[in-house]
């Protein structure tokens, strides 16, 4: 794998990860309330860290089983074929809830009040373990985690990769973040604009990104199996 392969897979392995619209929802409602730095800063930095070491803990096992994830060994191929198959039918099924629900907002919406609610402790540790056990972004993390090993790369190479996947995972929180740190009261009609349509228009979008990082997926995993 070539050096700009590599890190343009795991920049589109981190926003994929990154579109998670509970998380964002509940980091715009924390923009949106009390204490908006203090509770928005401590979210986003349980996201941050539970990225980052769940990929490090992948790399780590990955190191310790000896894995060959080169493209067409046996396990980057199951890999891929597992991955693209789960992400197209998240894709199928997001985009049928669009369908199907179009006369109100997604189920997901009315938990997030709640969520928001909650001491921030509980909903740090709520929000990393949802973070690490969803399905999907597991196979994400996976996936990030087997084509830095498969590029063979030193130690610091390795944990430049890892920063930048876990950038590209939390970009879409940064964002509003560091806007709301900038210049609060100027964006906040701008972040309940952004609530709103994430709200009305967040299952197409994870439909979107889902279908076409299911149907790379499912690509190498059909030429991997050329090389088998």
């Amino acid at each position: 794998m070539t050096g700009v392969s590599l890190w343009s897979d795991l920049t589109a392995f981190g926003i994929g990860l990154a579109i998670s619209p509970l998380h964002i929802a509940v980091l715009l409602l924390l923009l949106l309330g009390p204490s908006p730095l203090r509770r928005g800063g401590l979210f986003l930095a349980a996201w941050v860290v539970t990225s980052l070491l769940t990929l490090v803990a992948l790399l780590t096992l990955g190191h310790g089983l000896v894995l060959d994830m080169t493209h067409g060994s046996h396990p980057r191929t199951g890999l891929d074929l597992i991955g693209g198959g789960a992400l197209l039918t998240l894709g199928g099924r997001e985009c049928l809830n669009a369908i199907t629900n179009s006369d109100g907002p997604p189920g997901w919406t009315r938990t997030v009040d709640r969520l928001t609610a909650m001491p921030m402790p509980l909903l740090i540790a709520l929000s990393s373990l949802v973070q690490v056990i969803t399905p999907d972004d597991l196979l994400l993390f996976a996936k990030s985690a087997s084509v830095i090993l498969a590029a063979g790369l030193p130690l610091d190479k390795e944990l430049v990769g890892g920063v930048l996947f876990t950038l590209a995972a939390s970009i879409l929180m940064l964002l509003p973040f560091a806007a709301v740190l900038i210049r609060r009261e100027r964006v906040l009609p701008v972040l309940q604009h952004c609530k709103q349509l994430l709200f009305a228009h967040g299952e197409l979008v994870v439909a979107g990104v889902s279908l076409v990082l299911g149907g790379y997926l499912g690509w190498q995993g059909l030429s991997g199996l050329t090389r088998i």
